[in-house]
């Protein structure tokens, strides 16, 4: 009788403490797998947050750089309307390249 298989007791058959084994590995895989799959869904509300940071802080800061210098130079308001349009340009170019980054 202790040879039968079929009657030996559950958690002695090496078969199945393998078979657990496996099944425990497989599932800690398919959990470190699934948070890194849905990692980037949980910062969502930071990456707007600076999208709209970088979106208005760009234009602001050529703005005021402009009046700095529009006021140095007596050329109001050419300075600061052309930096505040390169600083609107920058802004969607370091959008595009955060997005970038962010699918990679």
């Amino acid at each position: 009788m202790a040879n039968d298989p079929e009657n030996a007791p559950i958690g002695e058959d090496p078969k199945l403490d393998s078979l657990e084994g496996r099944i425990a590995a497989a599932r800690k895989a398919e959990d470190e797998r699934i948070a890194k799959e849905h990692a980037p869904m949980r910062d969502g509300r930071s990456a707007g947050i600076q999208i709209a940071s970088t979106m208005v802080g760009y234009p602001v800061g050529g703005i005021i750089i402009g009046l700095v210098l529009d006021n140095v130079f007596d050329t109001l308001p050419w300075i600061t309307i052309v930096l505040m349009f390169l600083a609107f340009a920058g802004a969607c170019l370091h959008v595009v390249q955060m997005n970038k980054n962010r699918a990679d």
